[in-house]
């Protein structure tokens, strides 16, 4: 397998990768065949899956307004996956020209192609690092750089936590970031789940296997389950609802059914 110049150096191209193939459901082309190979897959047991990413990305757009609207205008966006347009810093500083984004990703490629993008902007940062390991994330040299945690922040965490095992405690990582964020910062959850995914559970779980057979388990958590992230948070308006219904912009009747997929939550620190 030939390796494209835009590969970083040490990378193994014959292993599938969850930030590739997100990028390849997002329309993206910094993706190899064996992503695609897997990615499709996947689809044939859940056609709409391209459908259930547009729809994590959109709702993040949403947030990253509703949070400039609110007088936050820090971002901490871990598991920020490859940048494509219609990124975090791109939205936020539309929205708010000195916005500041910080990016985490443990995915070589997504941070070499986030460097690339960022390049000359000042006023926005990637770090590779875990969300399982969130003082990495804290005392990153970019964190203290652009980010104040005495002045709030919204903490992104969009289809991430589903990657993370119960055994390796996502509630945890979750809490740490919380106690260091000050009072009024906001966090966004975007997670896997059967319910609303407008297929049979079967065909469901048929996807969760490809996964899992790329050792990148996919955990679909029920509603309750995925509100536990939100522990020290108090949810607000319409609370953690499927994605499509996360103050939509335009009537949720006219969505994709698969746009329903999974729930979307976002909540504030008091």
């Amino acid at each position: 397998m030939e390796r494209p110049a835009w590969a970083p150096p040490g990378i193994d191209i014959s292993v599938p990768s969850v930030s590739r193939i997100y990028d390849y459901y997002l329309g993206g082309s910094h993706n190899f065949e064996v992503d695609r190979e897997a990615a499709r897959k996947a689809m044939e047991f859940v056609p709409g899956l391209p459908k259930i990413m547009q729809a994590n990305r959109a709702v993040m757009r949403r947030v990253v307004r509703h949070a400039v609207s609110e007088g936050i205008t820090q971002f901490l966006d871990i598991g920020s996956g490859i940048p494509t347009f219609g990124n975090v810093h791109e939205v936020a500083q539309e929205a708010s020209p000195g916005a500041r984004v910080v990016y985490v990703d443990h995915d070589p490629v997504a941070v070499a192609h986030s460097q690339a993008v960022l390049e000359g902007n000042e006023n926005a940062g990637i770090v590779r690092a875990d969300l399982r390991k969130p003082h990495e994330i804290l005392d990153s040299p970019e964190v203290a750089e652009l980010l104040d945690l005495d002045r709030p922040v919204a903490l992104l965490l969009v289809s991430v936590l589903h990657f993370i095992e119960d055994a390796d405690e996502p509630q945890r990582a979750v809490a740490e970031l919380r106690d260091a964020l000050a009072p009024g910062s906001l966090i966004l959850v975007t997670h896997a789940s059967y319910d609303g995914v407008p297929v049979a559970e079967e065909r469901v779980g048929g996807a969760v296997g490809v996964y899992k057979d790329i050792r990148n388990p996919l955990i679909m958590r029920t509603r309750e389950e995925i509100a536990r992230f939100f522990d020290g948070f108090e949810l607000v308006e319409p609370g953690l609802v499927h994605m499509a219904e996360w103050r939509p912009e335009t009537p949720a009747e006219q969505e994709d059914p698969y746009a329903f997929s999974g729930f979307a939550g976002v909540g504030r620190k008091a």
